[in-house]
């Protein structure tokens, strides 16, 4: 029977690098998500000339606009939490300190937080142009 040798600070690094590699694609697949809604949204403005609609399609441009804002930070900060992790950890072979752990966690609960906002978000506007349409 062959035994495999486990180590786990160098398995524990890998781990979050994969992580932070999953993360990125799905920033990046929001990120086309809500192209694709701004762009929805601009084919019914220019068909549509009732003001509360009109009010309404602004309150959701901004709401795109702010996930932009916030997916371009959150991807900075998963490339920099790659960064670290590749040139700190991954070439000197050092073991995850509990600071690298904890932002792990806390860009872990944002990605959370994207997922479901963002899904949210983009239900409640296709909800709102079946019912509006």
């Amino acid at each position: 029977m062959k035994t495999f040798q486990i180590h786990p600070v160098s398995d524990k690094i890998e781990q979050f690098h994969h992580e932070n590699q999953t993360w990125i694609r799905s920033i990046d697949f929001f990120k086309q998500e809500n192209a694709y809604l701004k762009n929805r949204l601009s084919q019914v403005v220019d068909k549509t000339f009732d003001r509360g609609f009109l009010a309404q399609a602004e309150h959701f441009q901004n709401q795109f606009i702010i996930k932009d804002e916030f997916m371009d930070e959150l991807k900075h900060d998963v490339n920099e939490q790659g960064r670290f992790l590749r040139d700190r950890y991954l070439k000197a072979g050092i073991g995850i300190d509990d600071l690298v752990a904890r932002r792990q966690s806390n860009l872990r609960d944002q990605i959370e937080f994207l997922e479901r906002d963002f899904t949210k978000l983009r239900n409640e506007f296709n909800t709102y142009l079946s019912q509006m349409l």
